[in-house]
């Protein structure tokens, strides 16, 4: 049975190799899911449900908190949130297929666990598992973003050149979602937002959080941990909010390794935590936002300064940097696209990819309908979009061909078992799955370690570098233990 262990010790440089110079990247996201239940004769309490969603988990493993297959992490947090952290992927499209993964994986326990909920709380009871970030009684919850960065890029040049990208990106990445009052945002998440940058999650909540636990070569890399986006349901949403935010890294990372001007200086906003609710609340682009330096920019314009660095730095420097892993031109296209089609307002365009703007025309269509269409029904549209349990809205969209998908069904039930190849979630999804069907294992595993005892033996070993998937003879000896377990 499995023993979770927690990564917090620094990893020194003397234990790995330098890193190469092309500005490879690790990217995760950890998504938190809401629960509720209609339909019961009796309403059973979100951790009643949630922790049966994970009684399988605890039967197999001892515990809420695991390591699948695919080299993921599974776990229940805090406020009975069932929670996914994708394995290490170097391309945005790997962690998009994880992700897809992640949430086939809590759909399947959403409705294992409503017949549960059913043999208790009535025939007719149903859980619901939104993928979004704010439930009905105003709590929000969060999708993080991770990305390995140098260590070497300051925090406050992430304040002034990276946060007014993320608070503008919502034009395309954001959820959408409708206020108390009947008022429409782009963004779920933007309302709860106080501070640019800071290592609170609780009493403030930052967009960037400070918290410095790498999981790598502690001595050369930081693991930005972005907190300010939303849970998106559209695949080429997640993928562009990945891509877009590794290209703008990247000319930060490749400026400060060279000495070089970002192109980016005048970007820095007075107010970040003013500026994300402004930028939430125009599905135009155009309101504008005040700049550290007294001038004025909208959210268009900001954006439209990243594109063009963006594209530059791609046509500069796509040979000397490994941009290759993020499909830099299609990303390029499709962020064109886009701002073009919020300049001039085509809903349509973007509704085919954007989960605010297909949440938006799904309800003005209905609106033509039903002209009393109250705020209550609106409601239930937003949460019915985001349910993986047992929305409706989302998979018709998907079937009418109004919205778009990167990955097909196939592609996303292999990487239920599969991790990325290229990365050490390749060592750490084998070593789960042994472990799993060895006789008489305990087994440990955590982001940067693995271990199992069988029968009085134990062996375990560190698993440091995440970009390497090669095992290494402590690995091979854990494995060997488990492979002699099992032809004993």
């Amino acid at each position: 049975m499995p023993q979770l262990r927690d990564s917090r010790s620094r990893i020194s440089m003397s234990d790995l190799p330098q890193a190469d110079p092309s500005l490879r990247r690790i990217f995760g996201i950890e998504t938190e899911y809401g629960i509720s239940v209609t339909g019961a004769e009796r309403e059973p309490d979100p951790g009643t449900v949630a922790m049966l969603m994970f009684r399988p988990v605890v039967a197999a493993t001892r515990s809420t908190n695991t390591y699948t297959a695919n080299g993921s992490r599974l776990y229940l947090d805090v406020g009975s949130h069932p929670e996914y952290a994708t394995a290490e992927a170097t391309r945005p499209i790997d962690a998009l297929r994880m992700d897809a993964a992640g949430e086939r994986t809590m759909r399947r326990m959403a409705l294992d666990a409503q017949e549960l909920v059913r043999s208790e709380y009535g025939a007719n009871a149903r859980v619901h598992l939104y993928k979004n970030n704010v439930d009905s009684a105003g709590h929000s919850f969060g999708c993080h973003e991770n990305y390995l960065v140098r260590r070497d890029i300051p925090l406050s040049l992430l304040g002034r050149e990276l946060i007014p990208f993320l608070i503008t990106r919502q034009l395309y990445t954001g959820a959408g979602t409708w206020a108390a009052d009947g008022s429409f945002r782009l963004s779920q998440r933007a309302d709860f937002l106080d501070d640019a940058i800071s290592s609170s999650t609780t009493r403030s909540r930052p967009m960037i959080n400070t918290r410095d636990e790498p999981l790598a070569n502690s001595d050369m890399y930081r693991r930005l941990h972005v907190i300010l986006g939303d849970s998106n349901r559209s695949q080429i949403a997640t993928w562009m909010k990945l891509t877009c935010t590794h290209l703008v890294l990247c000319i930060l990372e490749y400026a400060v390794h060279h000495g070089l001007e970002t192109g980016l200086q005048g970007m820095e906003l007075a107010d970040p935590g003013k500026a994300i609710k402004i930028v939430a609340r125009d599905m135009t682009g155009t309101v504008p936002l005040d700049m550290a330096d007294g001038t004025r920019k909208c959210a268009l314009e900001i954006q439209g300064v990243y594109l063009r660095e963006a594209d530059r730095f791609v046509r500069e420097h796509g040979d000397d940097v490994a941009l290759d892993v993020a499909d830099a031109p299609e990303c390029l296209e499709l962020w064109a696209k886009a701002l073009d089609s919020v300049h001039f307002a085509d809903i349509t365009e973007l509704s085919s990819w954007v989960d605010w703007a297909a949440k938006y025309r799904f309800v003005q269509s209905m609106k033509l309908r039903h002209p009393d269409l109250g705020a209550a029904r609106i409601r239930q549209f937003d949460l019915d979009y985001h349910d993986v349990a047992n929305g409706h809205i989302f998979e018709s969209l998907v079937a009418h061909d109004q919205m778009r998908l990167m990955l097909d069904d196939a592609s996303v039930d292999a990487a239920l078992d599969t991790p990325p190849a290229d990365t050490r979630a390749a060592l750490r999804g084998a070593f789960v799955a042994a472990a799993g069907k060895t006789p008489g294992c305990t087994w440990s595993a955590d982001w940067t370690h693995v271990a199992a005892s069988v029968d009085g033996r134990q062996a375990e070993t560190q698993l440091l570098d995440p970009f390497d998937p090669t095992p290494t003879p402590g690995y091979e000896r854990v494995m060997e233990l488990l492979q002699a377990a099992k032809t004993a």
